[in-house]
């Protein structure tokens, strides 16, 4: 049935509003969607603040039906910095909202996958982020709780529309939570560590932000060793790290940021925020200067911070299963026990199925998961097999 959508690239001020405010709409009487912030969106399509668009295009697109209501939005893009890190030319489609109609869908998927075609590319990777992969990453399919900060939230019928196009599972990104402590603990991983604080070579604290050129070095060595070999992700150079930490400086509790060290070298970090969306579902997607107001004072007066997140884990691979991962937890949860410590929850963002290893660490730790979001991709040549992401770090 044609109800006469009409699809076209944004191409206004106007566009721009309707396509942040598609979801509002899309979301409406669901108490557990939070409106992202207007910037944190909107600044993935600049240039001169995603450094993606040197190396490749981004488009968006809205589709209207024939009343003129915004029923639909995407977007693709591809860098021809990381299109071949696997191997096949990969594009990403992403920030999608759609009302529960297939033909809808299907209009917005044809979109991105003709125009990612015509850029040379093999496989459409989404929903997925034009940047990092901690934010806006996945479909949401189980766990309909509010997300955390940048992290996408949808209904869950999105599921279909996406599987029925022909998407296929290529890997699961889980959420763990557990209670800020180390109750929860295997015992297995309590000796480990405990065999690790008897060894003085080791150290684990948290760094100052005094210390801001040190922890950009650190991250950058760590990050490199333990994260830069899994498909996609690439190594990053120091001023990189320190963008990367300017970039969350604004939320950082130093308190939060954990490192390890084997004979005063990093071995492995442990890098948690602040879950700011508990004040950002107060602000309607405005970080203005009414917002900042906003943001202080339920920050510092209303003390609504109470859970903090796993931004990121890791370890290089010559300390791994040696109780080093055990360690660097018992020596945060050791400050974080005391009673002056804000944050009583804990979850884990980003965790791959690609990752055993994390995996067996979290059930280690106590961890359980909560949610589950899906990373889907779709072969443009339909006869091609199909294999999901390589399992790494076994």
């Amino acid at each position: 049935m044609n109800r006469g959508y009409r699809l076209a690239e944004l191409s206004s001020k106007k566009d721009i509003r309707d396509f942040h405010d598609l979801p509002a709409s899309i979301n409406r009487g669901d108490k557990n969607w939070i409106k992202p912030l207007f910037k944190d969106i909107e600044t993935i399509f600049h240039p001169s603040s995603n450094k993606l668009l040197r190396t490749g295009e981004a488009t968006r697109w809205l589709l209207r039906d024939d009343t003129g209501r915004t029923v639909g939005r995407v977007a693709a893009f591809y860098s021809k910095k990381i299109a071949g890190a696997s191997g096949e030319q990969v594009g990403g489609m992403g920030f999608f909202e759609c009302i529960n109609d297939r033909e809808a869908a299907t209009i917005l998927f044809d979109a991105c996958r003709n125009w990612l075609e015509e850029k040379g590319m093999t496989v459409m990777e989404g929903p997925v982020n034009f940047g990092e992969r901690d934010r806006w990453w996945g479909l949401l399919v189980d766990g309909f709780i509010p997300a955390n900060y940048c992290m996408p939230y949808n209904p869950p019928y999105y599921r279909e529309l996406f599987e029925a196009y022909g998407f296929r599972n290529y890997f699961n990104q889980y959420t763990y939570h557990m209670p800020v402590d180390d109750s929860r603990l295997d015992p297995v991983i309590r000796r480990k560590a405990e065999r690790i604080f008897s060894n003085p070579d080791y150290t684990f604290r948290y760094m100052t932000l005094k210390e801001f050129r040190d922890i950009a070095r650190n991250f950058m060595i760590v990050y490199n060793k333990g994260w830069a070999r899994f498909p996609g992700v690439k190594t990053i150079s120091e001023g990189h790290a320190k963008i990367l930490l300017k970039s969350i400086r604004p939320v950082i509790d130093e308190k939060l940021l954990w490192f390890g060290f084997y004979k005063d070298e990093p071995i492995c970090f442990f890098i948690m925020l602040p879950e700011v969306n508990q004040i950002v579902r107060h602000l309607n997607g405005k970080l203005n200067h009414v917002g900042r107001l906003k943001f202080l004072w339920y920050r510092h007066i209303k003390n609504e911070l109470t859970k903090a997140f796993g931004l990121i884990f890791g370890i290089v691979p010559e300390h791994q299963r040696k109780g080093v991962e055990g360690a660097l937890i018992m020596s945060f949860a050791k400050l974080a026990m005391s009673d002056r410590f804000p944050y009583k929850e804990l979850e884990f963002n980003w965790i791959g199925d690609f990752n055993p290893s994390m995996i067996h660490l979290l059930d280690q730790i106590g961890a359980k998961i909560i949610k589950t979001h899906i990373t889907y991709r779709y072969l443009f040549d339909r006869n091609a097999p199909f294999e999901r992401s390589p399992v790494v770090n076994v």
